[in-house]
């Protein structure tokens, strides 16, 4: 029956799907490859490791970097197990130690004694990405507090040299990503960076990556270090204003609803209090209820959230770590499971021919509902047959047709008649709505203000819970 209904809509989309005009910025191909993504690493393991520090001087001695037991593959098989997509590792950090055999720099793992100055970092997470099935990034930070060109023209240069080897040597990169921070280097000066040849290498190089810096080119910095997009979060921004360290960022973070470029933000944040790996903080790893209300106000607000996993001096992750990382991933398993039963019948107030409110419920790849353009205050009804307990809703855009909703209000009815409104901001790629667990009869979605005709793509309903099998939203 679900067979037959599904092809019945898709027919109706093919004979009756009037056309629905985009609203601009929209996102690229590799942008929305990006987003589908979600949740991804970060590895931060460098010189910094070693000397219990977060940022270095670049005065550190190469053979400072010496782990005993490094293995690329357990933090790839960790990674994996943890529901990731991909890593991205600190391939140079401020202090400019670079963890592959660069050309460019003297201050590399070719000159310390790991493996008598003949390993390759990059390299074997590369090799272990492609065994695990995950995405490689490449983090390279501008700011090189150990390089002599540092403060010249000549260190764009090398810069771009560097990038270039990290691009070309290593297979699929997915996201290329830049620090805002620029400090003084060994010379006493502050560089002036080339952005557009950073952004041409990538363009040239690895041409499918997405860049992440303040202001993109690609994708953004959400704001702030502590795991949480904004009730309004646009991925609209604009950005030929703003540039990678811009000191009045605020402004920005939420980026622009009638904003140039679209430049959605990523969500970077430490499982750790710190970035490095540092003994005093094993206790104070992020438990998995902390990375699930991370996720919900990451992932569900609109952003991919890029958790930070700092490798021990070992060369491992941590078991500590580890053992979050596999909570996090039980409870994401269980909680995100979608309990709105197919044969619940979606309510909408207006519908274009072709974009039907149960294709909603009943998804297919590109599909969405659509309001006329019409109604004002255009609306969802689900009328639950049976009431489901539950804490969360789940609502899309289909993003391909840009960002549109600017304000809605959501009803929720309990077996008892009880009434609660919640109001929200924005919507976009995903939005997870996290509320009291209750028996819920029905609910209804009211589309209060928007950029256009309403667009909704997928809509579902959740029972969020911790790792003591309770609701995680009391």
């Amino acid at each position: 029956m679900i067979k037959y209904l599904s092809l019945l809509i898709l027919c109706s989309v093919s004979l009756f799907g009037q056309e629905i005009k985009p609203i601009l910025p929209l996102p690229s191909a590799k942008q929305l490859t990006w987003q589908s993504l979600e949740y991804y690493g970060f590895v931060h393991f460098n010189m910094n490791t070693f000397t219990d520090a977060e940022w270095g001087e670049g005065k550190e001695n190469p053979n400072t970097f010496n782990p005993t037991d490094l293995d690329c593959e357990q933090w790839a098989r960790i990674a994996k197990k943890a529901g990731m997509k991909g890593l991205i590792l600190t391939a140079k950090h401020h202090d400019g130690f670079a963890l592959y055999p660069s050309k460019y720099t003297k201050h590399s793992v070719a000159n310390s004694l790991w493996k008598n100055g003949k390993g390759d970092v990059v390299r074997d997470l590369s090799n272990a990405c492609k065994k695990y099935g995950l995405k490689l990034g490449i983090y390279l930070s501008p700011w090189d507090r150990y390089h002599p060109d540092y403060g010249t023209d000549a260190y764009n240069q090398v810069y771009a040299n560097m990038q270039k080897e990290l691009l070309t040597q290593y297979g699929p990169i997915f996201e290329f990503w830049y620090d805002g921070a620029n400090g003084e280097g060994p010379n006493g000066k502050k560089q002036v960076y080339d952005w557009p040849l950073f952004h041409a290498m990538v363009e040239k190089y690895q041409p499918q990556a997405v860049q992440f810096s303040d202001s993109g080119p690609d994708i953004r910095w959400v704001g702030n270090e502590r795991g949480y997009a904004y009730d309004k979060t646009w991925s609209p921004i604009n950005r030929d204003e703003i540039y990678p360290g811009y000191p009045k960022f605020d402004a920005y973070k939420n980026g622009q609803e009638n904003g140039s470029h679209w430049v959605a933000p990523e969500v970077d944040v430490s499982i750790r209090p710190g970035w490095y790996y540092h003994k005093d903080q094993d206790n104070k790893v992020k438990t998995p209820d902390s990375l699930m209300k991370i996720y919900v106000a990451s992932v569900g607000r609109n952003s991919n959230l890029l958790l930070n996993i700092p490798v021990d001096r070992r060369g491992l992750i941590h078991e500590n770590d580890s053992a979050s990382m596999m909570g996090f991933a039980a409870i994401r398993k269980i909680g995100l499971q979608n309990l709105l039963p197919k044969s619940t019948q979606i309510m909408s107030s207006t519908a274009v021919n072709g974009h039907f409110s149960q294709l909603i419920n009943h998804p297919i790849k590109g599909a969405y509902w659509a309001a006329k353009e019409t109604d004002a205050t255009p609306y969802l009804l689900l009328s639950l047959k049976q009431p489901l307990l539950m804490n969360a809703l789940v609502l899309q855009e289909p993003i391909a047709m840009g960002q549109r909703i600017k304000k809605f209000h959501v009803e929720i009815t309990n077996t008892l008649g009880e009434i609660e409104r919640i109001n929200l901001q924005t919507i976009g790629n995903k939005r997870i709505i996290p509320f009291k667990q209750r028996k819920v009869s029905s609910i209804k979605i009211t589309f209060d203000e928007s950029r256009g005709q309403v667009l909704i793509s997928n809509l579902e309903l959740l029972n969020l819970i911790s790792t003591r099998n309770e609701p995680l939203y009391q």
